[in-house]
């Protein structure tokens, strides 16, 4: 019934606004049952880490927002070549698609090999910029150092979930999120761990360990990465019937870099935004305390769970937008563009009811501290009343991505960051902590819903045509 569906916008037939609700809802399902694997894996790694003690979740705390920098700004590499992708297989051009896959992900490879290399020379010193007290910095510059060294894997591993996605594939890219979280708490216990003796079942059982603490969640996750990214490889240059390798000539790789550059470059930009604005936000949380930076990176674990379908649901909206410019349905673009906006709003608002009701068990199964929790349950309660406008941001901007337009994301995500949150946070931090930085983050994350939205209905139709886009 999907392909039959997705089959439909090459082919110029119409579509009622049940089915495209329906093609949303079920490429939006696989994408976000594997998004929410994904932050059940920072769950384990956050209950894990928060079994060693508040030190080592402070000391994770303090480089995520760094880690998200860097990985995002290789990320959007990838996507320079999955936005073509997608345009390729709506427009019929099965053999530029191909071309497409193996040059994007040798690209990706090289980029990510660079600034994953640079990022682990420069993890000391970026520990003591970002304020990180002596009993944290060490293990805080060790988890840094071990992420950047494996970002190769994961930047591959996120390009060639991309891909599959852009031609309609979410099936594997969930189901192999799913075996990378299986394995992330295999490696994770082997790794964190001392060798231990647990009972089960009223039996003594015996469980090897390395002992390497924060150092063994770094290394468990990039190990489940790199099996993952084995594995999808293998799916999509093998098994994938539109985009599996052959022997063929292929489309010159400098006008694919050249137009990757041109989408990318603007996604690079907002990702050094959004990337730096929370390396910002991080430097005005870590003075509040170590209670208050691990609430901190505990609650923005536990918030990831609700937004967690807005960014399956963007996936969704990408990959259906994307395709039908290529195809030259600017008209049925905009109600993919418009159907995914409504759908996203409505099951972020009914996350956000959860978070607020559920954060104090949400807190409690990351950290066993009293004072982390309670302080985690009231930035998640400010935070959960800007879910459905936060599910808005998402959504338009990857509706943007899919038609070729990667400017005005980031013109809009640097207004709201730097223009509202960062400023709001500073002046609110020091008369309310840790609650006034997160209600500044509430007010931002909603101003950034409303802006984006009346960008997206003022540039109407005009936004999907096929001029956004070199084809």
């Amino acid at each position: 019934m999907q392909k039959n569906l997705l089959g439909r916008i090459r082919k110029g037939e119409s579509f009622t606004f049940g089915e495209l609700l329906l093609l949303t809802w079920q490429l939006s399902v696989p994408a976000i049952m594997a998004k929410i694997t994904t932050v059940m894996m920072q769950y384990i790694d956050a209950s894990m880490v928060g079994m060693i003690g508040s030190n080592a979740a402070a000391a994770i705390g303090l480089v995520n927002s760094t880690t998200w920098l860097i990985g995002g700004i290789c990320f959007a590499m990838s996507m320079g070549y999955t936005i073509q992708l997608a345009h390729a297989i709506g427009a019929g051009e099965d053999v530029k698609a191909r071309s497409l896959v193996r040059h994007g992900l040798v690209a990706v490879l090289v980029f990510s090999l660079v600034m994953g290399v640079g990022s682990a020379l420069g993890s000391r010193p970026l520990t003591v910029f970002l304020g990180g007290a002596a009993e944290i910095a060490e293990d805080a510059a060790v988890y840094l150092a071990i992420y950047a060294l494996g970002l190769p894997l994961l930047a591959v591993n996120f390009a060639a979930g991309s891909m599959l996605q852009a031609s309609g594939n979410m099936k594997v890219p969930s189901l192999l999120s799913v075996l990378m979280c299986v394995l992330d708490v295999l490696f994770n216990a082997l790794l964190i761990f001392p060798c231990r003796t647990v009972e089960v079942w009223n039996m003594a059982l015996w469980l090897p360990g390395a002992d390497l603490g924060v150092a063994g969640v770094a290394l468990g996750s990039v190990l489940a990465e790199a099996c993952c990214m084995a594995a999808m490889l293998y799916v999509l240059l093998k098994k994938s019937r539109q985009l599996h390798y052959r022997q063929e000539n292929l489309f010159p790789w400098r006008k694919e870099l050249r137009e990757a550059v041109r989408l990318g470059i603007p996604m690079m930009l907002e990702q050094f935004v959004m990337g730096s604005a929370y390396v910002a936000f991080t430097r005005i949380v870590s003075p509040l305390g170590t209670v208050a930076l691990a609430a901190n990176s505990f609650a923005i674990t536990a918030e990831s769970l609700c937004y967690m379908p807005g960014i399956g649901v963007s996936t969704a909206a990408q990959t259906l937008v994307g395709q039908s410019v290529g195809a030259g349905r600017s008209k049925l673009a905009q109600r993919f563009g418009y159907v995914s906006a409504g759908l996203g709003i409505t099951v972020m608002l009914l996350m956000g009811i959860v978070m607020y009701i559920c954060a104090p068990l949400m807190m409690g199964l990351l950290s066993a501290d009293a004072a982390v929790i309670e302080a985690g349950t009231e930035i998640l309660r400010i935070e959960a009343w800007a879910e459905p406008l936060f599910a808005a941001g998402i959504i338009v901007t990857s509706i943007f991505r899919g038609a070729g337009e990667t400017r005005m994301p980031t013109v809009l995500n640097l207004v709201a960051m730097w223009g509202i949150r960062i400023p709001l946070a500073v002046y609110l931090a020091s008369d309310y902590g840790l609650a006034g930085v997160w209600s500044a983050m509430c007010v931002e994350l909603c101003a950034r819903g409303l802006l984006s939205l009346a960008v997206l209905i003022y540039r109407g139709e005009g936004l999907y045509h096929r001029k956004n886009v070199n084809l």
